[in-house]
């Protein structure tokens, strides 16, 4: 857009400098009129794109499956869990957190189903098709967590990696990529036995991490990015139109 209003700025550029007295009044003359013109330009366009995305429908509201609950606060924090739940007698805390997979994964990784997911999803990103979950789960007063990094699809999960973690290594809801610090992580998780793998996979089935979160963790993270594209127009539209000091 900026692009096609170039002329409209660059003419006004040019008729301040031909009204002006003196080379230097001239410079400071033409430097302001392309800055205000670029601000009219960007302001106007940052409005438009605003008001395009208020528009846009929401998703169907839906709600996570029983017994897990939203975390409260979840949609305007930057990271951190969205669900959780408590599991057994032993009273098991599970918390997941969820990103796009496409944020985590490199580019070209996963391209087919990138483009198998492509359509009919309501208007939704492809990449909304396939989501990453940290999953923790911890124990009353034991010291580690063990935490699952998954895919997640509309009709399956997979596991991509399992660790021990202490909890006091926590770096705060950060980073879902980074697991285990220091710590020793265990194998890859591809390389374990198939019977193992499978166990592991039952053992988070068993907990309700399964293909029925989906339909409500794509919808929530659709209204998160929806909530912060909003605030990142009027965050620098404001930024661009305040006076300076």
């Amino acid at each position: 857009m900026l692009r096609r209003a170039a002329p409209t700025a660059a003419a006004l550029c040019r008729r301040a400098a031909s009204t002006s007295a003196s080379p230097s009044s001239t410079a400071a003359a033409t430097a302001a009129a392309c800055s205000s013109a670029v601000n009219s330009i960007l302001l106007r366009s940052l409005k438009e794109h605003y008001l395009e995305v208020s528009k846009m429908a929401p998703p169907p509201k839906t709600s996570p499956p029983k017994p897990f609950t939203i975390v409260k606060g979840s949609l305007d924090q930057a990271s951190g869990p969205v669900l959780r739940r408590e599991y057994g007698d032993a009273g098991e805390e599970i918390s997941i957190s969820v990103a796009r997979l496409v944020n985590i994964l490199p580019p070209d990784a996963d391209a087919d189903s990138d483009s198998d997911a492509a359509g009919g999803d309501g208007g939704m990103s492809a990449s909304i098709s396939q989501l990453l979950l940290h999953v923790d789960i911890s124990k009353p007063g034991a010291g580690k967590s063990l935490q699952f990094l998954c895919g997640l699809y509309p009709d399956a999960v997979g596991i991509h990696s399992v660790c021990l973690r202490s909890k006091d290594a926590e770096s705060g809801e950060g980073n879902m990529a980074s697991m285990g610090g220091g710590e020793y992580r265990g194998r890859i998780f591809q390389e374990l036995d198939e019977k193992v793998r499978d166990a592991l996979h039952h053992y988070i089935e068993a907990r309700g991490i399964n293909e029925k979160l989906f339909p409500f963790l794509q919808a929530w993270l659709y209204v998160k990015d929806h909530r912060n594209l909003i605030r990142w127009f009027k965050s620098v539209g404001t930024f661009i139109s305040e006076p300076k000091p």
